[in-house]
């Protein structure tokens, strides 16, 4: 399986570098495309790709008759990463929400529940599914399995599906075996296995905030405690509030998104994955985590998992496919590490095995390399998206919104002035049939009131972005 970089993204990667470090200011016109034809030997049509790579960034601008310009990323959203935070002191929370998640809905006009438009689903839209690669290699599964796939199949799921995963995980750098794999029913119950496998009731664990909220609700549901540690638009995870957490308090468990973090599409450096490392392996504390956006990165390579640098054992990793295939594939997969006696008893006392053809297929997917040329394309589709998703957020919101900018994923993580009054904005929103995920769901505690999330991993028609644009004039409309 070769997952290198094309070689228009090494070129555009090298002049983001040099966009995003300064060295090429806004307005700079830059060489033609035959002139880099000329200085890396290429084609034309590597060259304009590596261009129009760059202009799906919003980095990038053509002007017809002129030539290539920097665009650079806007000043207001550069100010704005400072103040994508989340809890400033360390405090002991009790796993319970402050807020009535279901009020989200309650203005919901019943007679535009058919329109909603939804930009709260963080899962691929019809669009990007490949249904057509995914139908055909699910019917050749059945043609070759036949009656094979209606008898019981192992707890810990299908041989073959371990083998590929396990085989596929060394182009990242991953260090599992097939043997130490366990199939699960999607990510969450990997989740549920891995933090249940380490933790009792009222034990205390540090969690990234925000937070999805189905994670939140696995740990409320196993009555933990957390420290919430802010992730950071522009960082990450913050390692240095972890380690002053670790300090105070005799920490069960870790949990974090390092890779493309959900809602942030924040990717933490692997100087930091290896600090985070260290501290947890000097206390012995299990690091939990989340991979499910890994192949989802918007430029360079896959990065790299925090267990590809562990070498006792400590760290479990995560992941499924259904947010880079399709939402109804349940099927998730857990690397326990030194865990894994426990998991797997924990998985077999759940009685649950996830379906034989979807195990199969996605198999067959990973032997053949379709599932790597899907993500590649998938992956260039969701940037597309992300960057017209923020231009017009950028254009059509309060001057004031503060957005972060994703590196991978396909989650958008806004911040509203207060005196914009979110009640307000998220009824008027539900009621022309608008829907976003208000920060409160993404925390145990009050801190996200004036954030919301937005996903973009449906593609954009007409109406679409009128939604997205008449929900700015909500948000404008609801300025005190």
């Amino acid at each position: 399986m070769n997952m290198q970089k094309y070689r228009y993204e090494e070129i555009a990667a090298e002049m983001e570098a040099n966009i995003l470090e300064g060295r090429l200011k806004p307005g700079h016109k830059l060489p033609s495309v035959r002139a880099l034809k000329l200085k890396y030997n290429i084609g034309l049509s590597t060259v304009q790709n590596a261009y129009e790579y760059l202009m799906i960034k919003g980095l990038v601008a053509s002007i017809p008759k002129s030539g290539y310009y920097v665009s650079g990323p806007k000043r207001e959203d550069r100010e704005g990463q400072k103040s994508l935070k989340g809890p400033a002191r360390i405090v002991v929370h009790d796993a319970i929400f402050k807020n009535n998640l279901s009020v989200i809905t309650a203005h919901a006009d019943p007679q535009k529940k058919h329109s909603i438009t939804e930009f709260n689903v963080a899962a691929p839209g019809e669009f990007f599914i490949p249904q057509k690669l995914l139908l055909r290699t699910m019917q050749q599964v059945i043609r070759e399995k036949g009656a094979g796939l209606l008898r019981y199949y192992p707890s810990n799921g299908s041989e073959f599906l371990k083998e590929h995963l396990a085989r596929r995980a060394t182009t990242y750098h991953s260090r599992f075996r097939a043997e130490e794999l366990i199939i699960t029913d999607g990510a969450i119950q990997a989740f549920y296995i891995a933090l249940a496998s380490v933790t009792a009731p009222g034990d205390v664990i540090a969690i990234e905030s925000p937070c999805i909220f189905s994670m939140l609700e696995v740990v409320k549901n196993l009555r933990l405690k957390v420290i919430e540690i802010p992730v950071h638009e522009g960082s990450g995870f913050d390692v240095a509030f972890l380690k002053r957490a670790a300090e105070q308090a005799m920490l069960k468990a870790i949990v974090l998104t390092p890779n493309f973090h959900n809602p942030t599409g924040a990717l933490l450096a692997d100087a930091d994955k290896k600090e985070l490392l260290t501290i947890a392996q000097s206390r012995g504390i299990p690091i939990i985590e989340n991979d499910v956006f890994g192949d989802l990165n918007f430029s360079g390579t896959r990065p790299l998992n925090i267990q590809s640098m562990d070498n006792s054992g400590l760290v479990m990793t995560f992941s499924s496919f259904s947010k880079t295939l399709a939402p109804g594939i349940r099927l998730g997969w857990l690397s326990p590490g030194r865990f894994f006696k426990q998991a797997e008893q924990l998985k077999f006392s759940l009685g649950s095995t996830v379906s034989p053809i979807y195990q199969e297929s996605i198999a067959k997917l990973l032997a053949s390399s379709s599932y790597d040329r899907h993500v590649r394309k998938f992956r260039m589709q969701l940037a597309a998206q992300a960057y017209h998703t923020i231009n017009l957020i950028s254009e059509f919101f309060p001057g004031s919104t503060r957005i972060s900018q994703p590196k991978g994923g396909y989650s958008i993580w806004l911040k509203m002035e207060k005196k914009v009054n979110m009640k307000l904005f998220y009824k008027h929103c539900e009621q022309n049939g608008i829907r976003f995920t208000p920060g409160s769901a993404f925390s145990f505690s009050n801190v996200f009131e004036q954030h919301f999330r937005i996903v973009f991993a449906s593609k954009y028609t007409p109406q679409r972005e009128e939604m997205l644009k008449l929900a700015g004039k909500i948000a404008s409309d609801c300025t005190l």
